[in-house]
């Protein structure tokens, strides 16, 4: 290899390449935007004068983190919201509070929105309704997202303009929670935000919109997310046109590859956007289907389901399914079933999403069908708490197994959910290496996974969700040159220490995006 292939030289580095072939290493050559030479510190003579040299002063560098399931639009939107979340607030005041505070600095009529509470960390344990908002702000619009974005809480005056009342029938797939003494809407609605979103609240300004995504942007680079996998179900031309235009501009740096919900699927063949379309920076993904159990029903239909990913399995696309709960992970394994008995296929990798409570039965039938689960290990470290005090006893052994996914052949992803949780990847190693909650509490540690599988499952097993793996994921000669420079080696401190790690540069395609 000549020296001029090289632009770019990191040296005196403590590299963990994720490679199994070399997994360490003290020197990573970068040319063209791809890595060029993986070796030693006794290299650097052969780029001394022809290439940038950065000395990492013996800091760690991994291959850029993969969030394998985000919602880049809902972050930035919710970036520019009230911020309720439970760092934020400890009670149904607090959120009053922080919305009355808004609504004396904008004029009567304008919509409020808030996100991010969870009522199991409020003080009155509940979640906050109509009355409560009502309070806070009664000339005003509010809009409170939960936390896991399937629920919301409107006010009086947003249920008015919703069209939500006494009379109003739960619609398919929602629900509409209601006063036990009047039956009037409570103000919670399950299952409902993409109604209130795209019907009811008005969209954000061309300039909040900015702001948002600059906002996320910058959250993403300086977590060392180099790539993001987009999991939102309502995803179609019109949002791809949206991350073309934002990337073109350079104002969201991380590749992306987004996924997209089957009502788009026909236009999308329409447009000539094939499975996999795009490049390096931007491609389309799977097709998303999100199943829910809201009202005591599996939403879609099973058979429903099943024909839904069938279509887009015999369009060969991959299918990517919203589960969460034991009936609807196995509703996602009978569809795959389905799918694969009326057109077998090698090497679909068609996903669970979440999986969060899986038996050992349905190990076993996701295992038989080749599915790929994508996991949110820094769930159990944000809500572990909720899940001790609310899940039942003898669902707790089978929740978020990642020892298990691995052992069972499920190519875990790792992944934050964001904005459900912060976009945080060494949170998220963090808690599959030790099961515990922000708390302290331990959960299920048998399902707990070595440090270097925990990096793996957000580098390396990230791409390989997304078909990837062959330019990404890893420090190899010929790979995409996205790596992280981080502050300490995960697998050389304290577990109690890896949270506390700090990204100090982040690097995509070669080039600096961001660093401290």
């Amino acid at each position: 290899m000549s020296s001029q292939a090289a632009d770019l030289v990191l040296y005196n580095a403590d590299i963990l390449t994720v490679d199994p072939q070399r997994p360490r290493a003290e020197l990573v050559a970068v040319g063209a935007g791809e890595i060029v030479w993986v070796g030693f510190n006794s290299d650097l003579d052969i780029f001394k004068g022809r290439a940038k040299l950065i000395n990492c002063e013996g800091k760690a560098v991994v291959p850029g983190f993969n969030d394998a399931h985000v919602h880049v639009l809902a972050y930035a939107s919710r970036l520019l919201s009230i911020d309720c979340s439970p760092a934020s607030v400890a009670s149904i005041a607090d959120i009053q509070g922080k919305i009355r505070q808004q609504a004396g600095c904008v004029p009567q009529g304008m919509w409020l929105k808030a996100s991010g509470y969870n009522e199991f960390y409020l003080a009155e344990r509940r979640h906050p309704t109509r009355r409560n908002l009502d309070r806070a702000a009664p000339y005003h619009p509010v809009k409170l997202d939960h936390r896991s974005l399937h629920a919301c809480v409107l006010n009086s005056l947003a249920l008015s303009l919703a069209g939500i009342s006494i009379e109003t029938p739960d619609p398919p797939g929602g629900l509409i929670d209601r006063e036990l003494d009047t039956g009037e809407p409570s103000g919670l609605l399950f299952g409902m935000n993409s109604y209130i979103n795209e019907r009811v609240v008005p969209p954000l300004s061309e300039g909040e919109f900015r702001q948002g995504v600059k906002l996320a942007n910058q959250s993403f680079l300086s977590s060392g997310i180099t790539s993001i996998q987009d999991a939102t179900v309502r995803n179609g031309f019109r949002e791809w046109q949206t991350f073309c235009n934002l990337k073109e501009k350079g104002e969201l740096v991380p590749r992306v590859s987004m996924m997209f919900g089957l009502h788009a699927l026909t236009e999308l063949k329409g447009r000539g956007l094939h499975p996999g379309y795009g490049d390096s920076g931007l491609r389309l993904g799977a097709a998303k289907i999100t199943l829910d159990e809201v009202g005591g029903r599996l939403n879609p239909t099973q058979e429903e389901l099943n024909e839904g990913a069938l279509m887009a399995h015999r369009g060969g696309f991959q299918v990517a399914m919203h589960a969460v709960e034991e009936g609807t992970v196995e509703a996602a394994a009978a569809a795959l079933e389905y799918c694969l008995k009326r057109m077998p296929k090698v090497g679909h990798r068609h996903r669970a999403e979440h999986c969060s409570v899986c038996p050992p039965y349905l190990l076993r039938r996701l295992k038989a069908v080749n599915a790929v689960v994508v996991t949110q290990p820094a769930f159990i470290y944000y809500s572990g708490e909720r899940y001790l005090q609310d899940v039942p006893d003898v669902q707790l052994p089978w929740l978020y197994r990642t020892r298990s996914f691995l052992e069972n052949g499920l190519g875990p992803a790792g992944s934050s959910d964001c904005p459900v949780t912060p976009c945080a990847p060494l949170v998220g190693v963090y808690a599959a290496v030790t099961r515990r909650s922000e708390s302290g509490e331990i959960l299920c540690p048998e399902e707990a996974i070595s440090l270097e599988e925990a990096l793996r499952l957000y580098t390396l097993n990230g791409a390989y969700a997304s078909f990837e793996e062959r330019l990404k994921g890893s420090i190899e000669v010929g790979k995409l040159a996205d790596l992280v420079v981080l502050s300490a080696d995960p697998t050389r401190v304290a577990l109690e220490e890896i949270r506390d790690i700090q990204v100090e540069k982040t690097i995509i395609g070669g080039e600096v995006v961001w660093e401290v």
